[in-house]
């Protein structure tokens, strides 16, 4: 004995540390780890409900301790389910599953002969082979439970106040106004519905208590044929069949009061189109300029006096429910707090739209009831559309400038506010104050959510075709523009491609070399790369206005050596704009410089990578003073944006193919130039694929 303990001993020591070998029973199962059909185990009131019969698992687990040395414990899990049948009997299940290692869940789908709608309970544990932990439900355990739902919910019936069906009324109001729509299944167990409008807004809404109905807001952001399609998901998660809900939405409602501020030179009061007329204090001048591109003739100046004003005597609407406040404002100085448009309420305002005074800069504002919504920069001199939205369903806030949604929407409880609507100041303590210095035009009242697509309408400025040169043909060195107006100057190395100018025809001579088309219609503008160029006799576009130009272009060699300059126009030292192909990255480039000066560094502001290999590309850059943003466009739908906060003026000719290097130029172009298309204002993005296609884009 003596011998074999020091023959252990030994073997002990050169093979490391002894073992013991008592075998620990598995670790009992957790509730936490326990699962019917992926729903977390419960019992009594809150047993799940399950739609099948339902896989159940659980997470198992050997101890560490019964481990030696990168060995895994196998384990097996034992299943079993019971529950009473209609006879009173009780009925078992039991499974016991394949073995893995210790950390692995374990599954069993339960048999396809349990009963529906009766409560099912079960257990599990886990055996090693040799001990088995205790049951899951022993101790500070707990037996889990289902119940089986062999049958799908009733489908829900809808109803709108708002909205009612079509075999009701036909057409209801309207884009922009609130309906609120109930879903109300017969089945008691059903806890959500399902459901999607034609075009969205799609979601599932969860009912406060099982059989309880749903009401959902839904606002129409276009009119025309509309539906909502729902199903009933019961607790089980079936589904019931689909119910369909038909209705049809007009057009938006007219404003509840509107001035267009264009009455003639001289008046004293502005007309209402819709509301009360607001008479005029002395310090206001009808007959002012109107923002271009709009549907407006003509605007107000108030002096910013106390005499600067306009005002119903009345309010427009109730400021409590939805409303939305809009018009056209161009202020003469950013240095101090204005109002374009306020309603009074006990010594203030109940809302004020328009601009406030504030560290690092002048911003746009609407502000409702002490919450504040800002954004947007203000310019002297330069129009801007604002609109204020109250929306009483969400209970926020929001503020658009030119169109865009800016700052950050604010919750807001409105108090009463039954005072006059002013226009160019607000209601103080002691009187009015922040009184507008500048122009407004079109103000307008709904009582409704004016829609996005509503406001960006509103804010429209419509573009102005400022010429199209369709460069097909060229007259003592001239090609004109498609309505007579200044046509463009070819330089040296510069001329005109006719399809006819081709040396033969493919079709009649095999041997005909290859002569690359016209790029639209039947000519275009070549240039040689070394001195070719056509340029205008002044700047076709303001700069420091929105403007857009379209051009088609196709390089001439398949792997440039240097950069090469489409379109640029210069200010007094150097290019305000160039758009160019950088071979070196393979992209085309909006390039400006940081200041007007000789040598001033340029910055690429934006580029697209495209690989040219003869290929025809139509570029476009459009510019938005409103949103302060500059845009390079790739073959109509591929775009690169920039901020541009100001323009720099140009004063120099527009150059179709080369741009400013110094006291000279550079960057010549080899390859063809076509279509070139000029705008004062900014073409919406939808419009830009109808550039260089040979016609104009529809700017309706």
């Amino acid at each position: 004995m003596v011998v074999g303990g020091c023959v252990a001993a030994l073997l002990a020591t050169a093979a490391g540390p002894a073992y013991a070998v008592d075998n620990l029973p598995p670790k009992q199962p957790l509730v936490q780890d326990l699962q019917s059909e992926g729903k977390a185990c419960a019992t009594g009131d809150d047993t799940p409900y399950v739609s099948e019969p339902p896989r159940l698992s659980a997470m198992l687990y050997d101890p560490e301790e019964d481990n030696q040395p990168s060995e895994s414990s196998p384990v097996k899990g034992e299943f079993e389910a019971w529950w009473t049948d209609e006879a009173g009997v009780e009925q078992r299940r039991s499974y016991t599953t394949i073995t893995l290692s210790s950390g692995s869940r374990y599954y069993w789908t339960v048999p396809d002969d349990i009963p529906a709608n009766t409560v099912v309970s079960w257990h599990v544990r886990a055996n090693d082979g040799e001990a088995t932990s205790a049951w899951s439900d022993e101790g500070d355990g707990s037996v889990c439970s289902f119940v089986y739902d062999d049958v799908n919910p009733e489908k829900a019936t809808l109803s709108s106040p708002e909205y009612p069906n079509p075999e009701d009324v036909f057409w209801v109001d309207g884009v922009g106004v609130y309906g609120h729509f109930t879903m109300d299944s017969p089945s008691d167990d059903v806890v959500s519905y399902r459901y999607g409008f034609l075009g969205g807004p799609y979601g599932t809404v969860s009912a406060e208590q099982p059989g309880a109905a749903v009401t959902i807001p839904y606002l129409p952001l276009t009119s025309g044929p509309k539906s909502l399609t729902v199903r009933a998901i019961d607790r089980s998660g079936r589904s019931s069949g689909e119910s369909r809900y038909d209705f049809n939405v007009q057009s938006g409602r007219a404003p509840v009061a509107r001035w267009k501020l264009d009455d003639p030179a001289g008046s004293r009061s502005a007309s209402a189109e819709t509301g009360t007329a607001a008479r005029a204090g002395t310090g206001v001048t009808f007959g002012g300029p109107a923002p271009t591109g709009t549907g407006a003739t003509a605007t107000v100046g108030l002096d910013g006096s106390g005499h600067g004003f306009l005002t119903t005597d009345a309010p427009a609407t109730d400021i409590r429910k939805t409303f939305a406040v809009s018009g056209w404002a161009r202020p003469a100085e950013t240095g101090r707090n204005m109002t374009v448009a306020s309603q009074d309420a006990d010594e203030q305002p109940g809302f004020t739209l328009g601009l406030r005074n504030q560290v690092p800069g002048p911003v746009w504002s609407f502000e409702i009831a002490g919450a504040k919504v800002s954004g947007g920069a203000p310019e002297t001199g330069e129009w801007a559309h604002l609109l204020g939205l109250y929306d009483a369903e969400t209970g926020r806030a929001q503020l658009y400038v030119n169109g865009h949604e800016v700052g950050t929407a604010a919750e807001v409880t409105p108090a009463e506010a039954a005072g006059a609507f002013q226009i160019g100041r607000a209601r103080g303590a002691t009187g009015y104050r922040d009184r507008w210095h500048g122009d407004i035009g079109d103000v307008r009242v709904h009582d409704r959510v004016v829609v996005p697509d509503e406001v960006t309408e509103l804010a429209l400025r419509k573009p102005k075709l400022l010429g199209r040169w369709s460069l097909e043909n060229a007259t003592d060195g001239t090609s004109p523009e498609q309505s007579g107006g200044a046509p463009l100057r070819l330089g040296a190395g510069a001329s005109i491609y006719r399809d006819s100018d081709g040396p033969c025809r493919p079709e009649e001579d095999p041997d005909c070399p290859y002569v690359p088309p016209a790029l639209v219609g039947n000519g275009h503008l070549g240039l040689d790369g070394e001195t070719g160029y056509a340029a205008a006799d002044g700047p076709v576009v303001d700069t420091t206005e929105s403007f857009t130009l379209g051009v088609v272009v196709r390089l001439a060699d398949s792997d440039p050596a240097r950069p090469m300059t489409v379109l640029s126009q210069a200010g007094e030292h150097t290019d305000v704009f160039k758009v160019r192909y950088e071979p070196s990255t393979y992209t085309w480039q909006l390039v400006m410089p940081e200041k007007d000066e000789i040598g001033a560094p340029e910055k690429v502001v934006a580029q697209i990578k495209s690989s040219e290999r003869g290929q025809e590309r139509r570029l476009a850059v459009i510019y938005d003073d409103g949103t302060d943003t500059i845009k390079l466009f790739l073959d109509g739908s591929i775009k690169a944006t920039a901020s541009l906060p100001h323009g720099l003026r140009s004063t120099g000719a527009l150059q179709l193919g080369r741009s400013k290097a110094g006291d000279g130029w550079g960057e010549y172009l080899h390859g063809d130039v076509d279509e070139v298309q000029a705008f004062s204002g900014a073409l919406r993005d939808k419009h830009v694929p109808f550039l260089g296609t040979g016609t104009d884009p529809c700017l309706c």
